[in-house]
């Protein structure tokens, strides 16, 4: 049996694909949301969940929360007289649901899908197999948090649209553009912050608390009450206009008035970093706010009032919410798991993935020649599993070798980008410049990256493989799966004879129409150059229809075929919240 995991920052979801359709895993305590938290008693036991939740309050130097925002580090926590990494902190939390799980279906659980934050490097990401290594599951696959909100928002409404996803959790913010067209769920483009959630809003209300009453210090069990007393007035806000934090403090009792309002005015620098990530996720995906048709709320967080406002002010739209948007996530997990095991009535559904940060080689600064750039050959967005080319010159007479340094990360410069592998080449010695090598990447969904180096005037080619996260049998049946994409897209069989179509149309043709599609060739051979599979097949695709329609005097600019227009919906007129004037104020 196959079970889904949302292992979450504040709260963690099971689910599984059963009789056509998604079941949830309640704990013990008939909850389906088990507290990321974890405890180690006066006796040695680890305490998971609302126990260990409930056992933080009167011992927080003995608990812990928030742990998944440190997955891949190797900083360890202490609890009581043992010491925790942060994988196997979550591999408790793995356990307790897979407990849950077996109670609930009376079978044994062999393999988990997990969920994670899209903006998980590769060492987070393998942090959490880990996780469910420690936990004796086996984890096979990890799906990007948006990504399973996405497949669940579409199954549900079965709505062809392009629309973002707004994935906002107690710990984790993810926004996504997702198009979903057929049976095939896409990810456009991700930007996330992993250092951002709900539980920022309790810190700047428990903030903002001791400031109003000149509070200056507190122990950690105080400060522990505090933020409990926070969590509360916060959610208390979710239903009320205004509400009061009490709390007592060496028996004086201190009382603050909290309206939404007020809790907007003091979110300033929060709902600024969530709107630069949702520009920032627009700004990659090369669309507009208008090009999105509907926004899809999930998480936890996305249930306060204030957030929701905030959504509808920058896009002028209401979005998508269901009181259970904190199940969402969870819920699109168990779908993939009935894709994955190939179950009637979802296995033809598709989800794409893509490359959270960019893959690229260092490269010569002649400014700073102690800092080298970073030169992107598989730039973040893209569609896995991916391959593409860049073509790299020597930068000095009679240079005898190559470096090749691969990075992960968005950095300008390498020094700050992440390393991922160092070799060297060798080149016969030339004038600089006149020797050039073909360095090609290949990228797939299980995080294994392919290095292909070819010498241009000797043709000889060295490979590496960077994955230490699989066995030898495994790596290499990936790499046969991956063969086919390490050719370049204008020498697949199926785009030559594309544009060779192209090229006999527009030889045919006479005019305008000859211009029109000159146009075309034109672009569907820039197209074939970005290496780019999902915009090449997408536009294929449109060019077939052009092709093949009996009628072409109505031309289309080419450049509009990857944007799919449709009618824009009526919006419903509402009244602006009070909390809009506040971000009006300092947002320009």
């Amino acid at each position: 049996m196959i079970i889904g995991i949302d292992l979450g920052t504040t709260n963690s979801l099971g689910s599984f694909w059963q009789d056509g359709m998604v079941r949830m895993i309640p704990n013990a305590y008939g909850s389906m949301m088990t507290p990321s938290v974890v405890a180690v008693d006066e006796k040695d036991q680890i305490l998971t969940g609302l126990p260990a939740k409930k056992y933080a309050l009167e011992h927080p130097e003995r608990s812990v929360s928030l742990f998944k925002r440190k997955m891949g580090s190797t900083e360890k926590v202490k609890l009581g007289r043992r010491e925790f990494l942060p994988e196997e902190l979550s591999s408790f939390i793995i356990r307790s649901i897979i407990d849950d799980a077996e109670r609930m279906t009376q079978q044994k659980v062999t393999e988990a899908v997990i969920s994670v934050p899209a903006y998980f490097y590769d060492a987070q990401r393998f942090a959490t197999k880990r996780a469910g290594a420690l936990a004796g599951i086996k984890v096979e696959r990890i799906i990007n948090e948006p990504s399973a909100a996405a497949l669940a928002a579409y199954f549900d409404s079965r709505r062809e649209q392009m629309a973002l996803v707004f994935d906002f959790g107690g710990g984790t913010l993810d926004v996504s553009v997702v198009d979903c067209v057929g049976s095939v769920v896409s990810i456009l483009a991700i930007a996330g912050d992993n250092m951002l959630g709900g539980s920022d809003f309790d810190r700047v209300i428990a903030e903002s608390f001791m400031k109003e009453h000149r509070i200056s210090r507190l122990d950690a069990q105080e400060q522990e009450a505090l933020l409990l007393a926070a969590e509360q007035c916060k959610i208390r806000l979710s239903s009320e206009k205004e509400t009061d934090l009490v709390f007592r403090l060496d028996d004086v009792k201190y009382t603050s008035r909290y309206t939404r309002t007020r809790l907007a005015r003091e979110s300033e620098e929060i709902l600024m970093r969530i709107r630069n990530v949702t520009a920032r996720v627009l700004r990659d995906a090369d669309v507009n706010m208008a090009d999105i048709e509907q926004i899809i709320l999930a998480g936890g967080s996305a249930k306060m009032p204030l957030i929701q406002s905030y959504v509808r002010f920058l896009f002028k739209k209401t979005p998508y919410y269901t009181d259970s948007c904190d199940e969402l996530v969870a819920y699109g997990v168990g779908l993939f798991c009935g894709i994955k095991e190939r179950k009637e009535g979802i296995r033809q559904y598709i989800l794409s993935d893509i490359c959270p940060f960019s893959l690229s080689q260092a490269t010569w600064n002649e400014a700073v020649p102690q800092r080298d750039y970073s030169t992107v050959i598989i730039p973040r967005n893209s569609i896995l599993p991916c391959s593409i080319e860049k073509s790299f010159y020597t930068i000095r007479d009679n240079q005898e070798r190559m470096d090749i340094t691969v990075l992960q990360g968005d950095a300008v410069y390498a020094d700050q980008n992440k390393l991922l592998d160092k070799f060297t080449v060798k080149v016969p010695k030339n004038r600089k410049g006149e020797e050039a090598a073909k360095i090609r990447y290949t990228y797939d969904i299980n995080g294994i990256l392919l290095v292909d180096v070819t010498v241009v005037s000797t043709g000889e080619t060295t490979s590496r493989v960077i994955s230490d996260r699989l066995s030898e049998e495994e790596l290499q049946k990936q790499i046969a799966k991956l063969e086919k994409l390490r050719i370049h897209p204008r020498d697949v069989r199926e785009n030559r004879e594309m544009l060779e179509k192209l090229i006999r149309v527009t030889e045919e043709s006479t005019g305008p129409k000859q211009e029109w599609f000159m146009d075309l060739l034109k672009y569907f051979e820039n197209t074939l150059e970005s290496q780019n599979v999902y915009r090449i097949e997408k536009l294929k695709a449109r060019i077939a229809e052009i092709l093949s329609a009996e009628e072409t005097e109505e031309f289309t600019d080419p450049h509009d075929f990857l944007s799919e227009l449709e009618e824009e919906e009526n919006e419903e007129e509402t009244d602006e919240p009070e909390e809009w004037e506040v971000f009006s104020k300092w947002i320009s």
